[in-house]
């Protein structure tokens, strides 16, 4: 039971950021990692099509005899994962929660996503939960990101361009004196040298793949299902392999093996699958 792999998913590449850090976290667990990347990105997909993909994905790990699951994509997390978690009987992880409480801290908050996320309102609502909880008052701003995934996932972070957009996108940001910014997409912090330089220096940044392996790591060790020894990790992509490995080398430092995925559609219906 404990030599079982764990599955990561993603819309690309922006899933590795919580891969690293749990390898970084848990080097003994071995792990499955899954993107999506024939249809990329995820952000400007209907509630539907997001939850018919996280299906799809969830039922392969299952035949993939997985213990847990950490969706390392923030548009699945808010818009599937709880609908779908109870259909199988191994724990499913979001990064939209564990990100919320650790900008809790904050008083001025502000949060950078796609499109569907800050629809959703997902991290305001957590976020207020959080400080409620705390007994502390916070303020909220989100602000929707759509060009910031495909640029990343072209690969242009020394973009002119990009540094534009994230002017653009930050501009109502630092209007607002946001003393946090949370990353509401495991795309972003490819762009946190971008984001850095616009941005006052006393801004704390926020990552939620950060704070989703302390999650695991807690889940592992409450149900007994922690590894020991070295793990290994496995790539699959639903486009092309050959070039989701080009790209993920950037971010890992080697080209990874990585296997063609087909998913099939599944039935949604109510109970475990």
């Amino acid at each position: 039971m404990t030599e079982r792999p764990i599955g990561v998913f993603d819309s690309g590449v922006g899933g590795l950021t919580v891969l690293r850090a749990l390898r970084r976290r848990l080097p003994q667990e071995s792990l499955i990692y899954v993107a999506d990347t024939a249809r990329l990105p995820y952000g400007s997909r209907s509630p539907s099509e997001i939850e018919g993909f996280v299906a799809e994905i969830l039922h392969w790990l299952a035949q993939q005899n997985v213990k847990m699951v950490v969706a390392a994509c923030n548009t699945s997390s808010v818009l599937a994962l709880d609908r779908l978690r109870d259909r199988h009987s191994f724990p499913c992880l979001g990064v939209t929660l564990p990100g919320a409480r650790a900008a809790a801290q904050g008083q001025r908050i502000g949060v950078i996503a796609t499109e569907m996320t800050i629809q959703s309102k997902a991290y305001s609502r957590a976020i207020a939960e959080t400080a409620r909880e705390a007994h502390r008052s916070v303020q909220v701003w989100e602000v929707a990101c759509p060009e910031f995934v495909p640029l990343i996932e072209a690969n242009r972070l020394d973009d002119p361009y990009t540094y534009r957009v994230a002017r653009r996108y930050l501009a109502p940001l630092i209007a607002a004196e946001i003393d946090t910014l949370v990353f509401g997409c495991t795309h972003y912090p490819y762009l946190a040298n971008i984001l850095r330089q616009i941005l006052p220096p006393t801004v704390q940044f926020i990552d939620p793949a950060e704070h989703v392996v302390t999650a695991a790591w807690q889940e592992l060790e409450v149900l007994g299902l922690r590894q020991t020894g070295r793990g290994r990790v496995r790539f699959y992509a639903s486009g092309e392999p050959e070039r989701f490995a080009r790209m993920a080398s950037l971010w890992l430092g080697q080209v990874p093996l990585v296997t063609k995925v087909n998913l099939s559609p599944v039935e949604l219906r109510s109970g475990k699958g």
